[in-house]
């Protein structure tokens, strides 16, 4: 097989169709760096998931003598407080509890006042807010933090329970907002990976038009299938490896300028992700890329070169 010849073919291929090979680069570019986003994102979901998935706890809130409101008649009695805690100790979902009275409830409250400079409500021999207004807690951790149920049907009726808090509903809509925006990257992906197909497509019919007497030719002559489609195939893993590393420039770019020195100073206390996940983002684009242009080609080769 002449190299020479298959090398020649293929800078007089990308040189004739230059604005499809442009276009379909760019479409590449664009496609896989959305896919390369859902990637990321999705890593981003899973380290949230297990950052704050293991500090969810469920926290229940007792009887104050101050609450007048059902199902409260009074504060929470000793005995009512031991069937509480009983109740949770059992439940197979629970891994461990911790209490909090009202005094520490008083005291965290104070001091989130304080760091905001406003503790006048808290303050004083008529203050608003005093430390008997605070209710009495129960703080439960979980085996898995998808599993609370259980436990939470086994406690909220009973008496000297005021209400019951799970902190994951306040988490939900952050990875709710993930998702979402994991999705849509996809989806557009999606959309654009099938335009980059089309337009693989369109770019090998008009090459092999463009060479239909050559191939005529080379046939006559008896050049073999691959001899002939080597060039086509070179073509479409120059433009895939194009595609890739612009993608994966636009990528580190993102990871560099936007979630390390933006989101993750700004947002300090989650993790985010780093150069590991970086490099599973760019290895799914790094073959994905080659796919979608060469098995096309692989696969059109056979048709549009039959002369």
């Amino acid at each position: 097989m002449q190299l020479r010849y298959v090398f020649t073919e293929l800078g007089q291929g990308l040189r004739r169709n230059v604005s499809m090979h442009l276009a379909v680069v760019l479409t590449l570019f664009v496609s896989l760096t959305l896919v390369g986003v859902g990637v990321l994102l999705k890593q981003q979901a899973d380290i949230a998931d297990e950052q704050f998935g293991s500090q969810v706890e469920i926290t229940v809130y007792l009887c104050n003598e101050t609450d007048n409101v059902a199902p409260c008649n009074g504060g929470v009695t000793e005995e009512q407080r031991a069937a509480i805690t009983q109740a949770i100790e059992d439940s197979p979902e629970t891994s461990g509890l911790r209490t909090e009275s009202k005094q520490d409830a008083f005291d965290k409250t104070y001091a989130l006042a304080e760091s905001n400079g406003d503790t006048r409500l808290l303050e004083g021999d008529d203050a608003a807010v005093t430390v008997e207004d605070f209710n009495e807690s129960i703080w439960i951790s979980l085996n898995d933090p998808e599993q609370s149920d259980g436990v939470v049907s086994a406690i909220q009726n009973l008496p000297g329970v005021l209400r019951i808090s799970d902190q994951r509903e306040l988490l939900e809509p952050v990875f709710d907002v993930l998702d979402a925006a994991q999705w849509a990257a996809v989806g557009t992906a999606v959309i654009l990976v099938v335009a980059a197909l089309l337009l693989v497509g369109n770019t090998i019919r008009l090459a092999a038009f463009a060479r239909r007497k050559e191939i005529g030719i080379m046939r006559l002559v008896g050049a073999s299938t691959l001899y002939i489609a080597l060039p086509f195939l070179l073509e479409a893993l120059v433009t895939a490896l194009l595609g890739v590393l612009l993608a994966g420039g636009a990528l580190a770019a993102l990871l560099r300028f936007v979630v390390h020195d933006r989101a993750a100073d700004t947002l300090r206390f989650m993790p985010w992700v780093d150069a590991g996940d970086f490099g599973v983002a760019l290895l799914v684009i790094g073959v994905l890329g080659p796919l979608l242009t060469v098995l096309p080609t692989l696969l059109l080769t056979r048709k549009y070169l039959k002369v």
